[in-house]
């Protein structure tokens, strides 16, 4: 496993939408993920709604926990705009991050959900290049 993939992390957010808020939760999604995108550091965000039990699914994958500072710095009112309609659930963390990034995940969430974190034991990343191949 090289250094890259060692300090990666993978988080999963499962969110429970407020009733009524489905359309404004899925627009503030569509606009978070367009700037995390076009400024964000993420490696991969992928966002799934489960209509029919009201839940919302995210998962992001970051090169390191200082990636995952820069997104907290750069996305908060982008987060606090999707927050307004929804409440998280379920947080699980796979990968190991700092104890700051650790300390900062269990304050955001305080005793509102259950978070579940795991180490990696084996993996690769492997992504298409811009070009495709």
């Amino acid at each position: 496993m090289s250094t890259h993939e060692a300090t990666t992390l993978l988080f999963r957010n499962t969110m429970r939408i407020t009733d009524g808020h489905l359309e404004d939760f899925r627009s503030a999604v569509v606009r978070a993920v367009a700037f995390a995108e076009r400024h964000g550091p993420q490696l991969l965000v992928q966002t799934f709604v489960d209509e029919e039990r009201m839940l919302a699914h995210s998962f992001q994958l970051y090169r390191d926990s200082d990636a995952v500072r820069t997104h907290w710095k750069l996305a908060d009112p982008y987060i606090q705009e999707v927050m307004k309609h929804c409440r998280v659930e379920h947080f699980e963390v796979f990968g190991e991050p700092d104890a700051d990034v650790a300390a900062g995940v269990r304050s955001a969430l305080g005793d509102q959900c259950e978070l579940t974190s795991g180490p990696r034991v084996a993996g690769f990343i492997r992504f298409a290049t811009e070009s495709g191949t």
